[in-house]
């Protein structure tokens, strides 16, 4: 291996270990990353991590797109070769949860309180729109195939914008369709927010996969898929 071979190498993994280190902070610190903080934990100079991220928010930006890519690559896993729609649905969503769970953190970075001071660069939208693409996918599919029940048409000015989405999501699709999966989006991330935040303490505590499961499949309902 060339010399420049040998130096990618020993950045990337140097890369990856302040990012594991990180995400260690997240458990403790929440997003109140300090860069010298983890420079102290690996025995190094804070000089010398900013040589791999000139900043807490570029660091912040490298574990919220690895955080993102990891519950997407999860949905997208426990959903291919999936032909029903709703198995399909609800195989992702459990995938989604399953996920939050093991990792409460990283959830909490990416779905929980905005970080204050930091703002989300472009690179980040990617990533963080691959469970929203996929359940968008899964609805189109099921709408050419006519595996959507009708249910009642929307209307008013958010019915016209999401008009203007349908025509470029799947023209011919109404927009009742669009506002259905943008809920069900908000719907699986908020029934995991729940259950992780709190909220759910005292009125749910032995069958939160069973309850998951009912909102799911309301959420499945709302779009028409059965």
């Amino acid at each position: 291996m060339s010399a420049s071979g040998v130096r990618a190498r020993v950045r990337a993994e140097m890369t990856e270990e302040i990012k594991t280190v990180a995400r260690r902070h997240l458990a403790t610190d929440g997003a109140n990353l300090s860069l010298r903080a983890v420079a102290r934990d690996l025995g190094m100079a804070s000089s010398a991590v900013y040589r791999y991220f000139a900043s807490r928010d570029e660091l912040l930006t490298a574990l919220i797109i690895d955080a993102y890519n990891a519950v997407g690559e999860k949905a997208e896993q426990a959903a291919e070769g999936i032909t029903d729609p709703l198995d399909r649905f609800l195989r992702l969503a459990h995938a989604v949860r399953d996920w939050a769970l093991d990792d409460p953190h990283q959830w909490a970075l990416i779905y929980g309180s905005p970080v204050p001071g930091y703002q989300a660069p472009q690179d980040t939208i990617g990533p963080a729109t691959r469970v929203l693409l996929l359940i968008a996918g899964l609805i189109r599919d099921a709408y050419v195939a006519g595996k959507i029940a009708e249910r009642e048409p929307i209307s008013g000015r958010f019915a016209e914008e999401l008009a203007v989405v349908a025509e470029q999501y799947t023209p011919g699709a109404p927009p009742r369709l669009v506002g259905a999966g943008i809920s069900a989006f908000v719907h699986l991330g908020g029934a995991i927010s729940a259950e992780l935040f709190g909220q759910l303490n005292h009125s749910v505590d032995e069958d939160r996969r069973g309850f998951f499961e009912f909102q799911m499949r309301g959420a499945a309902y709302l779009i028409g898929l059965s």
